[in-house]
């Protein structure tokens, strides 16, 4: 984890970071995050921020990025917080669709093209990124003599019957990525199949679905980490991840992994996460000093160590140790579909999501 001074990072002086009307009544300068549980925030970083600003953080915890929006759109007209930590571009366009958003004032360096081409405005900043895709477990393959896949509707063939593990769009951002990515692949295609007929067919062939990633990915999924987790279930051979979650695999287990990213043309989803101050926030000059912070060398060119994800700073790659990046393909040929048409579709896209699988 970070323990480096950070001498210098920063640019605002500590004078300068006193909180607008402060939010506490205090002396202290609190500085309040809503976001979900970003490994990249542990207490040893934030000390870091608070030793060198005197900005204390208070953190409230969602369960996921759309958590995080639900909290903006129920305390719009009474912010309780600074900045938000966390949204990605399935859910930034609605955050600024209601106007939950303030234009920030921080310094920004050089960034990844990548990371600003789904939104490059001053009212939200990326600190990491990754790509969305299915993951196998080649071993499971192997052994029941079953091909990898090529294709997504090869998963909906009785050999994949109850062996496919989905997190769901409606509260999950990596489940909500890579419907948005199906939509995309099956409008590619040349025949009459939607992606939602595909849905429906995939809840025939007993797909599993779940509320969340860390239940699809630890409690269902066979090719991961999770085969050592309590509770374990381990009967589905594929799920949803991020391409680069076998690299991680590797990395922590002595460059071996089971699972292999899925790279099916259209199939996967780029996703950006951002930091970004709330509309009515308090604390405006400690907000944009974390975003200095937050994109700042020491820490985000340790994103993929700490928080499991890409820098968003220009040049960062996944590091070459144990076979991190040499497990993490980039998709040949993501999604394409764009984040206003992201806003303006996603409740009709979800509502077709349960009705095509009856699930809530």
């Amino acid at each position: 984890m970070v323990s480096l001074p950070f001498s210098g990072c920063l640019g605002t002086s500590n004078e300068e970071l006193i909180c607008n009307e402060g939010r506490d009544t205090g002396d202290d300068c609190v500085l309040t995050i809503v976001t979900y549980d970003i490994n990249a925030l542990s207490d040893d970083v934030l000390n870091v921020f608070t030793n060198q600003t005197g900005v204390k953080i208070e953190m409230i915890r969602t369960d996921d990025a759309g958590g995080i929006l639900e909290l903006l759109l129920l305390t719009k007209d009474n912010p309780q917080a600074d900045l938000a930590l966390g949204l990605d571009n399935t859910y930034l366009q609605t955050a600024l669709q209601f106007d939950l958003l303030a234009d920030h004032d921080a310094r920004i360096p050089e960034l990844d093209s990548k990371a600003t081409q789904p939104y490059n405005g001053m009212k939200a900043v990326p600190f990491d990124q990754g790509y969305i895709c299915l993951n196998a477990d080649t071993q499971a393959l192997s052994e029941n003599n079953i091909s990898f896949p090529s294709s997504l509707e090869e998963l909906t063939g009785p050999e994949w019957k109850g062996r496919t593990a989905f997190p769901s769009p409606v509260t999950s951002s990596p489940g909500r990525a890579f419907m948005v990515a199906t939509i995309d692949y099956f409008e590619q295609q040349s025949g009459d199949t939607t992606a939602f007929d595909w849905w429906a067919d995939m809840a025939d062939n007993d797909a599993i679905f779940t509320s969340g990633w860390t239940e699809a990915y630890e409690t269902h999924y066979t090719g991961g980490y999770g085969i050592w987790e309590p509770g374990h279930i381990g009967n589905a051979w594929l799920t949803v991840s991020y391409c680069h979650s076998p690299g991680v695999e590797a990395y922590y287990s002595e460059n071996t992994t089971l699972s292999s990213a899925v790279d099916i043309d259209f199939a996967s989803f780029s996703q950006v996460e951002y930091a970004s101050l709330v509309n009515g926030g308090k604390a405006i000059n400690a907000a944009n000093a974390f975003i200095e912070f937050l994109l700042s060398d020491e820490v985000n060119t340790n994103m993929p160590e700490n928080n499991l994800m890409y820098s968003v700073l220009d040049g960062q790659d996944l590091p070459e140790s144990n076979g991190y990046r040499y497990h993490s393909p980039v998709p040949s040929q993501p999604s394409t579909i764009e984040m206003d048409r992201i806003g303006l579709e996603m409740e009709d896209w979800l509502k077709e999501w349960r009705d095509s699988t009856n699930s809530i």
